[in-house]
């Protein structure tokens, strides 16, 4: 069983939802990022997304393209993206918590798929979304992935119809990724019935877990989500956090670490308060 598995295995069994927290691995250098990847879980993170800094961000709003900018611009790169994780895993002991990477396929098609496979389970990872992979190109990939334990999570959107959705769902593991709300993301939310709505739809297709992303950034509507689904997912609220501990001059204030974290905390106490069953 993978991470991924046995993580949504504890969380049932805890009878609530899940905290699935998006960084930007490098934002604002590589060692401010570390110690925010490296003080994730302890904030409340049940599962984390690392994403990786690309040059053509075409999904992503305007915070997470400046979070992108910021760490190319420090010098982040795809092998600097494992040293991290593979640093994680062994100074914090830390072999539950899920990290997956986040991104566009050229990253992946730029090294070969096999190879950045293998690399990325050698460095502890478990898994990729890759935004602007669809199924009829998942081929690509899914053979290397599966021989290397990792899972794809593929996005499913309000316009995935039930005609489309077993498509998507074909070449899915771990968990399935509700987009909620058309558009790049960190723009508007969507309304605690409409993520009912299609929560319970991608259900009827589906055992796998659901997260629900896009446009969350209160602990009240981390909370709405949670009600329905198996885990809320938080990114472009994070990164404009990251953003907030910069001075005029890009520099790190004090509190910027500490922020992001007492933010985190607010949002995993939100999930955690709804209880299931």
């Amino acid at each position: 069983m993978s991470r991924i598995a046995k993580r949504f295995a504890q969380l049932k069994a805890d009878r609530r939802a899940g905290l699935v927290t998006y960084i930007t691995a490098g934002d604002p250098d590589t060692d401010i990022g570390y110690q925010i990847l490296k003080g994730l879980p302890g904030a409340g993170a049940d599962l984390i997304e690392l994403g990786m800094p690309f040059t053509d961000p075409m999904a992503d709003g305007p915070s997470i393209q400046l979070a992108g900018q910021r760490a190319l611009k420090a010098g982040i790169s795809i092998d600097k993206t494992f040293d991290m994780v593979r640093r994680f895993r062994k100074e914090t002991g830390d072999n539950d918590t899920p990290i997956l990477l986040m991104g566009y396929y050229n990253l992946v098609y730029q090294r070969g798929a096999d190879k950045f496979c293998k690399d990325a389970a050698a460095a502890g990872i478990d898994g990729f979304i890759l935004v602007d992979l669809p199924p009829e190109e998942a081929d690509e990939l899914k053979p290397f992935a599966v021989a290397n334990g990792l899972d794809t999570v593929l996005l499913t959107a309000p316009t995935t119809d039930d005609k489309r959705l077993p498509a998507v769902l074909k070449y899915s593991s771990g968990f399935v990724y509700f987009v909620s709300v058309l558009g790049i993301t960190g723009t508007s939310s969507a309304t605690e019935e409409a993520v009912r709505t299609h929560v319970e739809r991608i259900k009827r297709h589906t055992q796998l877990p659901v997260g629900v992303g896009f446009g969350i950034r209160t602990p009240d509507q981390a909370a709405a989500v949670a009600r329905h689904a198996d885990a809320a997912v938080v990114g472009s609220a994070i990164v404009e956090r990251v953003k907030a501990g910069l001075d005029d001059n890009g520099k790190p204030k004090p509190d910027l670490v500490p922020g992001v974290f007492a933010y985190i905390r607010a949002l995993a106490d939100g999930v955690r308060g709804v209880r299931k069953g």
